[in-house]
C-alpha cells in the first residue's frame, strides 16, 4: 500500500533523498523521492508493503540500478518487519524489473540475512531486524562506492583529457536519484565540476520517458553545473562539430565478457563516440557485474509498454491516452520499446568501478578488478 505527501528540499545535500527507511507510529515504511513528478514537484511515496514498492519500481517511481539494490533489500526487511511472507516479497522483488542486475542482488543480501538469522533461532523481530541490518549496510557501501568511483572516474579523465575544460555527453540519470551517495557516471561529472575542469555536461533528453530532460537536468541544475539539454537524434551533430570530449554513460548489467547494457540510445553513443575517437566511459559499482550472464547476448532486455512511445505524459493537461497520457500516434499503433540496448566490450573505452577502472575492457580484467571486493558478483 502506497500513500503520497508532498515536501521540498533546500538543496543537494539538505533536500529529499531518493530512498530512505522510516518507523512512524503505524509501522515501518520505505519512502521514496517518486521519480515521475519530478521536475515539476517533489513528492514522496509511502510504500508500507512489498507489493507497493514493486509497483513503484515497475512504474519508475524507484528506478536506476544501484538504487534498485537498496530498495530491493529495504523491501524484504520491510515484509519482514511487518509480518508478510518474505518469501513471496523477495519473488516479486527480484522480478520486478529484468534488466538491472542490482536489484536481484539487493534483495538476495537482505534475504539471506534474514535466513541467518532464522538459522541462528532468532525470532520475528530479531530476523526482520538482520534484514534491515543488511539492508542499511548495502545503502553504505552504495555511498562509499559512488565516492570511490568519482575519484577513480575523475583521474581517467584527466588522464585520457590533459588540461581540463572537459565538455561531457551523458545519457539518461546517473545521479543521487539512482544512488545510496551521488551517482555514477553524474558523479564523476560533479567531481570534475568541483574540481574547476567540467567546461559542459550535455543532457541528452532520452527518449521516450525523458530521464535526462527531466532528472539530470534538475540535478546539474541544483549544483549549479553548466550543462546544456539536447534532443537524442542531435548526439550525431554534436560530435561531427567536435563539442564532446568523453561520454559517460552508467548501466544497469555488465555481462562477464564486458558487454554493458544501459538506457535505449546508449549503444548509438557508442558506435558515434567510436568514429569520432572519443572515449566513451562506464560508470558502475561491481555489484552491476553479473559473472552469471556470459556475454551481451545472454542479457534479459525488459520491454517496456507501447503507450510510452504512443504518447506523453503531461499531468498537468486532459488525459485521453490508454496509459495516462496525451496520444501522439494514431489509434492502435503498434511501438517497439525495449528500455536498454547493450554495448559490446569493444566499444568500450573503460569501465569505471569502486575497486578501479578496467582498461582495455576483457573478461580478465573485468574479474580482476571486480575480485577485489567481498561484495562481487564475478567469482
Amino acid at each position: 500500500m502506497a500513500d503520497q505527501y508532498a515536501q521540498s528540499g533546500e538543496d543537494m545535500s539538505t533536500g529529499i533523498p531518493a530512498i530512505r527507511w522510516d518507523e512512524p507510529p503505524e509501522g515501518p515504511v520505505v519512502v521514496l523521492l517518486d521519480q515521475t513528478r519530478l521536475p515539476g514537484e517533489e513528492v514522496e511515496l509511502v510504500c508500507t508493503d512489498a507489493p507497493a514498492l514493486v509497483e513503484a519500481i515497475r512504474s519508475l517511481a524507484v528506478r536506476g540500478a544501484p538504487l534498485l539494490g537498496i530498495a530491493g533489500a529495504y523491501g524484504v526487511a520491510l515484509a519482514a518487519a511487518r509480518g508478510f511472507d518474505v518469501d513471496e516479497a523477495a519473488v516479486a522483488l527480484a522480478g520486478a524489473r529484468p534488466t538491472a542486475v542490482n536489484l536481484s542482488v539487493g534483495v538476495r543480501r537482505a534475504r539471506s540475512a534474514y535466513d541467518a538469522a532464522l538459522a541462528r533461532g532468532a525470532v520475528g523481530e530479531q530476523a526482520a531486524e538482520a534484514a534491515l541490518a543488511a539492508a542499511r549496510q548495502l545503502h553504505r557501501e552504495d555511498a562509499e562506492a559512488s565516492v570511490r568511483m568519482a575519484g577513480h572516474g575523475l583521474a581517467l579523465l584527466d588522464e585520457l583529457l590533459p588540461g581540463g575544460g572537459h565538455r561531457i555527453l551523458t545519457h539518461c540519470n546517473t545521479g543521487y536519484l539512482v544512488s545510496g551517495g551521488e551517482g555514477t557516471a553524474f558523479a564523476v561529472a560533479l567531481a570534475a565540476h568541483r574540481a574547476g575542469r567540467l567546461r559542459r555536461l550535455w543532457v541528452d533528453e532520452t527518449r521516450p520517458l525523458l530521464q535526462g530532460a527531466r532528472l539530470t537536468a534538475y540535478e546539474a541544475a541544483r549544483n549549479g553545473m553548466a550543462y546544456t539539454l539536447l534532443t537524442d537524434n542531435a548526439a550525431g551533430s554534436l560530435f561531427a562539430a567536435g563539442e564532446v570530449d568523453a561520454v559517460l554513460i552508467g548501466a544497469d548489467r555488465v555481462a562477464a565478457d564486458g558487454s554493458v547494457a544501459n538506457k535505449i540510445g546508449s549503444y548509438p553513443l557508442a558506435v558515434l563516440a567510436r568514429y569520432h575517437h572519443v572515449p566513451f566511459i562506464v560508470v558502475a559499482p561491481v555489484t552491476t557485474v553479473d559473472a552469471q550472464t556470459p556475454e551481451g547476448a545472454d542479457i534479459e532486455v525488459e520491454q517496456r509498454p507501447g503507450y510510452e512511445v504512443t504518447e506523453i505524459a503531461a499531468p498537468s493537461m486532459p488525459v485521453t491516452g490508454a496509459g495516462g497520457g496525451i496520444p501522439v500516434a494514431p489509434l492502435g499503433t503498434q511501438a517497439y520499446n525495449p528500455a536498454f540496448d547493450v554495448t559490446p566490450p569493444e566499444l568500450v573505452t573503460a569501465i569505471v568501478t569502486e575497486e578501479g577502472v578496467v582498461s582495455p575492457v576483457t573478461a580478465e580484467a573485468l574479474a580482476e578488478v571486480c575480485g577485489r571486493s567481498r561484495g562481487a558478483t564475478v567469482g
